[in-house]
């Protein structure tokens, strides 16, 4: 069932439900990569300042594409006691999966930031943009780094997301999302690439573009 031409067409629609957050002290984050274009196109038009957090799904070990958890930014680190249950992983292979991902992170890090210093979200409204939640195991992962980054209040805003998920990403209070906003919450979510006429993958030459063309983060001044 598509929903969504590309992922400009996801962001122009969901700026379209996000019209509350004009004018209001938000920082619209897009999670890298897919998530980027979407909140370009929310923070032009709600005339926000755009900025990332950056996180990476935690894969089974003998299933990388099956999420067991994320990390993010900060050294967050989050698990899915569900899946990890189920497939019977050990701390070890936990550990050794999350070596790797936090290696590639770091990366990312040094390489999409450069010199842009980090935008202050202290006391501010954190609005998380991706194209799209299945688990929500990264969405979660990037909550906890809005907070640990001092945002007054997160907002997950999405233009698809799983039912299930849904309800999970705002629980418990205080360590998830205080709201999450979808275009559409569907039953039966496969992945969320289905929802979407084009989906190629985004590449960091594209992240680099639209942070340029955005308002650049101011520099924290602590």
């Amino acid at each position: 069932m598509e929903l969504f031409t590309d992922r400009v067409d996801a962001g122009r629609r969901l700026a379209g439900i996000l019209g509350q957050f004009r004018e209001q002290d938000v920082v619209v984050l897009g999670l890298p990569r897919g998530g980027v274009p979407v909140a370009a196109e929310v923070a032009q038009a709600l005339q926000a300042p755009l900025d990332l957090i950056i996180v990476r799904k935690l894969g089974l070990p003998f299933d990388p594409e099956v999420a067991m958890g994320a990390i993010g930014e900060e050294g967050v680190r989050v698990l899915n006691p569900r899946v990890l249950a189920l497939a019977e992983v050990t701390e070890a292979q936990i550990s050794a999966v999350e070596r790797r991902e936090r290696a590639v992170l770091d990366a990312r890090v040094a390489e999409w930031r450069g010199h842009r210093a980090r935008l202050d979200l202290t006391g501010r409204t954190a609005l998380i943009v991706d194209d799209g939640v299945a688990t929500g195991s990264t969405a979660r992962a990037a909550c906890r780094v809005a907070r640990l980054l001092g945002a007054k209040r997160v907002v997950l805003a999405v233009p698809v997301i799983a039912a299930r998920a849904e309800t999970e990403l705002t629980q418990p209070a205080g360590e998830t999302a205080d709201e999450v906003i979808a275009v559409a919450a569907p039953f039966g979510f496969a992945a969320v690439g289905q929802y979407y006429r084009q989906f190629d993958a985004a590449d960091d030459a594209e992240v680099a573009r639209l942070l340029a063309r955005g308002p650049a983060p101011a520099a924290d001044t602590d």
